[in-house]
């Protein structure tokens, strides 16, 4: 899922292209992308875009009428420019935005439909869509430690919950974790001064830097390679691949359709945290420790 520091590229990307010029058509392949009915999407037809807003992970795009167009990328959701206007499909071309300079296009991988557009009329309506997270990158440590230790929480859920962070998801979790040196299933309230303090210089590190990277790839273009999964990312997506600070393997907590990637060397002093799927296999044999997992490793390879 596109996360704070994609969406903020994205909207200078859509801002350089689109910014000032007047939406002509707004096109649609299946009506349940659309989540609202009034104001109507036709609503924004004819009108110029006057602003562009990121909202948690959405992307608003306000119009000179007095409407908000608000996109939700979700997982597989991702945007293209084109000056030619795209032929929408069912399948995978699921909306375009044709504005008189060229066409913002919305594709979605896979069957599943999650991306969404929700249409609202001034800042009462788009307020209706904020979460309420915090704003990291212009808020204060003691701001940060409020909003993070409101509820008591795992660091993993508190940073990834809109309610409490904006724009924070899976993977850039997984990254300032890493960065902060902190476990993923740390609770909020017992996290002493000094560990907040890491974790607050951590977040706004990660996404700071990322924002820059992914400006630096874009290299002025439209950002047509926006994924979770990166080379460069120290933790996330790199089960089983050596951690680039101490060369110990990254591990994995999964859970439903995500996982949370970590060292255990350097977040979790050694220790394994148990993965559901697999400590309800392996029972007591679950290793507690990067020593017992070799050695169970190790002596299930002699066995094979």
């Amino acid at each position: 899922m596109p996360e704070l520091p994609d969406i903020e590229v994205y909207i200078e990307a859509i801002g350089a292209c689109a910014l000032g010029a007047k939406l002509e058509a707004a096109r649609v392949a299946s009506p349940f992308l659309v989540r609202t009915i009034d104001p109507p999407l036709t609503g924004v037809e004819g009108a110029t875009l006057r602003e562009l807003r990121r909202v948690g992970k959405r992307i608003a795009f306000g119009f000179d009428n007095d409407l908000w167009l608000v996109l939700h990328l979700m997982i597989a959701g991702r945007l293209h420019w084109s000056t030619k206007r795209p032929t929408l499909s069912a399948r995978r071309n699921l909306a375009s935005f044709d504005f008189a300079p060229g066409s913002l296009s919305l594709t979605e991988a896979g069957t599943q439909r999650r991306a969404s557009v929700h249409m609202v009329r001034g800042e009462a309506g788009l307020r209706s869509l904020d979460p309420g997270g915090l704003e990291v990158l212009t808020a204060t440590e003691a701001q940060f430690a409020e909003a993070l230790q409101t509820e008591n929480h795992t660091l993993k859920r508190a940073l990834t919950d809109p309610r409490s962070l904006s724009g924070i998801g899976n993977a850039y979790s997984d990254e300032i974790l890493h960065r902060a040196r902190l476990s993923p299933v740390a609770l909020t309230q017992k996290l002493p001064p000094e560990a907040v303090a890491r974790l607050f210089a951590a977040t706004r590190e990660v996404l700071l830097e990322w924002i820059e990277r992914l400006r630096r790839d874009a290299n002025g273009e439209f950002p047509e390679k926006v994924t979770a999964f990166r080379p460069e990312m120290a933790a996330h997506g790199r089960f089983g691949q050596p951690c680039p600070r101490c060369g110990e393997k990254i591990q994995r907590i999964r859970y439903a359709d995500n996982e949370t990637n970590y060292c255990a060397a350097c977040q979790t002093g050694g220790k394994l945290l148990a993965d559901r799927g697999l400590s309800r296999l392996m029972k007591s044999d679950w290793p507690k420790t990067l020593v017992e997992l070799e050695t169970l490793v190790r002596k299930r390879t002699s066995k094979e």
